[in-house]
């Protein structure tokens, strides 16, 4: 089993602080593997529910706000709808997945997670203007 890093940037250059994710497997796909990452994020809200979710996408009927996405009813977060809104993101270039310094591109493929490896969810930040 090995630790892989998650860690959350923009193309604005803000970089998030790493966490880690436990996995069993040596080889993942990356849609499983951002499967996995939003399921997490989703228990940990659910086990104590604050007003800001901190994901990788935002949820239905939420606002977003400067530290994440504020829920307009309080609520528990469907963990197979968010995967379903992250998947639908990474199709349609919502944000880049980078394994190490290399960029996956389809959901299919395979990465190698080897001990250390880091993995980056690169957000896609819209021009002011533009």
């Amino acid at each position: 089993m090995a630790t892989v890093t998650i860690v959350d940037e923009t193309t604005s250059g803000d970089r998030g602080a790493g966490w880690g994710i436990e996995i069993a497997e040596e080889r993942l796909t990356v849609g499983e593997l951002i499967r996995r990452r939003v399921f997490q994020e989703v228990a940990e809200y659910n086990a104590c529910t604050p007003r800001v979710f901190q994901g990788l996408v935002q949820p239905e009927d939420t606002e977003r706000v400067l530290n994440g996405y504020a829920l307009r009813t309080p609520r528990r977060i469907d963990p197979e709808a968010q995967t379903a809104l992250a998947l639908k993101a990474f199709a349609g270039n919502g944000f880049l997945v980078l394994v190490g310094d290399r960029q996956v591109t389809g959901p299919d493929e395979e990465i190698d997670l080897v001990l250390g490896t880091e993995v980056t969810f690169l957000k896609l930040v819209a021009l002011v203007g533009g």
